[in-house]
Order: C-alpha cells, then sequence, then structure tokens
C-alpha cells in the first residue's frame, strides 16, 4: 500500500513495486490531488504499466554526459567543440528535468541567444547538439526520456554561403609577406583545398617528395576517410626548402608545419592580421584559401569527382558552395556569348543575302 506526505508545499506519494520502494512529487500543494495521483500510480503497479521513472528524473547534466561519452567512444576529433556547445546551452538549462522541458523553453534560449549577437548558424549547431543528446537517450535500455515528452527542436534560416577567396595576383602579394612558418600552410592550401586542421596535422613521413604526393591516413581526417592528394610543382619547390632548413636547424621536429621545431597548432591570427595589412587585404580569412583551392582545381580542368576527392569534401551540396563563381568567370562567360552572338550576326546576315532559304 501506498501513502501521501507532506514536503515543504507540495504534497508527495510513496508506494512499491517489486520491493522497491518509490516517491515522486504531485507537484501540488493540494491533497486530494496527491490521493489521485497515488491510485492512479498503484492501479499502474497492478496492471503492469509503471512508467520509466528514471525518464521523469533526467536532467540536462545527465544527456550532457551521454554526448560526451559518444564522443570519446568514437574518438572524434571536435570534443573540445562539444563542451564549448554544451557550455552554452547550460546556461539556461542547468538542472532542468528534460521531462519539463517545452518548446516556449528552446524559443526564450533562442531568443536570449539572439540578444547576444549569436549567428544563426551558431545557434543551430547548439540546438543541434541538443537533438543529438536526446537521441542517445532514446537509444539507452532503457530510455532516459519519454518520446511523447520531448520539445520540437526548431531550425533557424541561415545565411551562411561564403564568398571570400584569392586571387592569383592576391595570393603572389600576400605570400610575399608571410613568414616561411605560416607560407608553408598557406601554399599548400591555396594548390589543395585542404583544411587547416588537417594541414597543421602533417608530418614529414607523410610527404613524398619523390613522387610529389601527399597521405592522409584513415582516422586522421574530418571525416575519418584516408586520402592520397597531388602536389603542384611550386608547393614540392616549397617543401623541399623547407624541409631541407628544418633538418639542419631542427633535425628531431617531424612536424611538417613548425616554428622554431615546435609544432604549429593553429595559424598565428597576428602574424596572419598584419601580413593582409600590409598586403592590403584586410578581412581574408585563412579558410578562404579552401575556396580557393576548390576553385582551383575545377578551373584546371580536374573532374568534380576527383576534386572532390582531394578536398575531402563527401557531399555534393557542400562542394559547390565552395565552388564560387569569380569576376573573371563572369567576363569569361561574357566573352563566350559575344562569341556566340557574332556567329549569331555573321548566320542573320547570310539570310538577309538569301544564302538561306528557309523552306
Amino acid at each position: 500500500m501506498g501513502s501521501v506526505f507532506k514536503r515543504g508545499q507540495k504534497w508527495w506519494i510513496q508506494y512499491y513495486h517489486q520491493g522497491h520502494l518509490f516517491r515522486e512529487s504531485s507537484r501540488s500543494p493540494q491533497k486530494s490531488v496527491a490521493t489521485a495521483f497515488l491510485k492512479k500510480r498503484e492501479g499502474e503497479v497492478v496492471d503492469g504499466r509503471l512508467p520509466n521513472l528514471q525518464a521523469e528524473r533526467t536532467t540536462f547534466e545527465d544527456l550532457a554526459s551521454l554526448l560526451i561519452q559518444d564522443y570519446r567512444n568514437n574518438r572524434r576529433k571536435t570534443l573540445t567543440r562539444v563542451h564549448q556547445l554544451i557550455n552554452r546551452l547550460k546556461e539556461s538549462f542547468t538542472k532542468f528535468r528534460v521531462h519539463d522541458m517545452t518548446s516556449a523553453d528552446l524559443s526564450r534560449y533562442i531568443e536570449r541567444r539572439q540578444k547576444e549577437k549569436a549567428a544563426p548558424a551558431t545557434i543551430n549547431r547548439e540546438l543541434s547538439a541538443l537533438k543529438r543528446m536526446f537521441n542517445l537517450a532514446l537509444k539507452q535500455t532503457p530510455p532516459l526520456i519519454k518520446p511523447f515528452s520531448l520539445p520540437n527542436i526548431p531550425k533557424l534560416k541561415e545565411n551562411n554561403i561564403r564568398t571570400g577567396f584569392f586571387t592569383p595576383d592576391e595570393y603572389q602579394l600576400l605570400r610575399g609577406y608571410l613568414p616561411d612558418h605560416v607560407k608553408i600552410p598557406f601554399l599548400i592550401a591555396y594548390w589543395t583545398g585542404m583544411r587547416s586542421g588537417e594541414i597543421l596535422d602533417l608530418q614529414w613521413e607523410q610527404i613524398d617528395l619523390e613522387r610529389e604526393f601527399l597521405c592522409l591516413a584513415p582516422g586522421t581526417t574530418k571525416n575519418g576517410q584516408g586520402r592520397n592528394i597531388p602536389l603542384a610543382n611550386e608547393v614540392i619547390h616549397g617543401l623541399k626548402q623547407w624541409w631541407r632548413l628544418s633538418r639542419l636547424k631542427y633535425p628531431y621536429c617531424h612536424w611538417v608545419c613548425h616554428y622554431k621545431g615546435s609544432r604549429l597548432r593553429r595559424i598565428p591570427k597576428r602574424t596572419w592580421k598584419d601580413a593582409c595589412l600590409k598586403a592590403h587585404m584586410p578581412g581574408k580569412l585563412f579558410h578562404d584559401l579552401r575556396r580557393t583551392g576548390v576553385r582551383n582545381l575545377i578551373r584546371a580542368g580536374i573532374p568534380e569527382r576527383v576534386a572532390m576527392e582531394i578536398s575531402g569534401h563527401q557531399t555534393r551540396s557542400v562542394f559547390d558552395r565552395y565552388n564560387i563563381v569569380s569576376e573573371a568567370d563572369l567576363f569569361q562567360a561574357k566573352e563566350k556569348l559575344n562569341t556566340l552572338s557574332t556567329i549569331s550576326s555573321t548566320i542573320g546576315k547570310r539570310l538577309e543575302g538569301g544564302i538561306i532559304v528557309s523552306g
């Protein structure tokens, strides 16, 4: 038999199931509500329909732990980024019971982040992390949350089409202002479209200067797939010079991108910004080189499937976002249209002269 009792201003119920004591809050200051709630639970015990009480007690912290563990188990390289997303969500949902989470709570979260000037894409990444937590919780045995109690997670409209890239003249100009330790990743990114993280992770054993290829082993890339990437003559020439200098001064350094023998973990912001200002290119991003690299591959006549393999794009939709149409491309299109127009005018004159007679 169960019973009701008062704790603070709210009435609680307690009952037994398979020898275990369960306590739940009726969330009401009225004893009659608690009594009715107890009868409901006792009926569910008799009929074998007792709900999973753990699902009603699951907190946001429980879900966050699931997500972190999932990333660790799968050895994903973006674990640091996941911690950042979770910390943002914690600002609104710390000690929040998932069972009590509503669409209104999510709307308030979005409104708060928008007031903090967070971009739609940033908010979407945070909400995607929350959605992933829900999916992981549902796969637990027993499930840590009830499917019917989950709020709908909205997705904001994004305007994340980036258009920055380097023209050949800009590439040559900026290259002259960069120090050698930044010039090397700059060269590789411009000619291959590789991600900056992939470039900075390169070791000399991955570079075959004789065959003029570099190798990314499976598990070292963002999508986990390995790639063999051909290197342009300009990259090979720069790497050979850099390798000789590195072997002479820092013989024990096995990283391709390094500064005085220490691994270069990121492109130095101050060095990059100063070089861009000297070249009169304020606002240029290192990531613009990835878009430029993709465009260079296509302009060189390399088949798109091969270009996607080199740059590491798995989906055509994302690849197309990087394959940017430049002003030079538009001028080339104009020239081709002028050529077509000239041909059309010639045919028109022949028609007027009676050379071609319509049936």
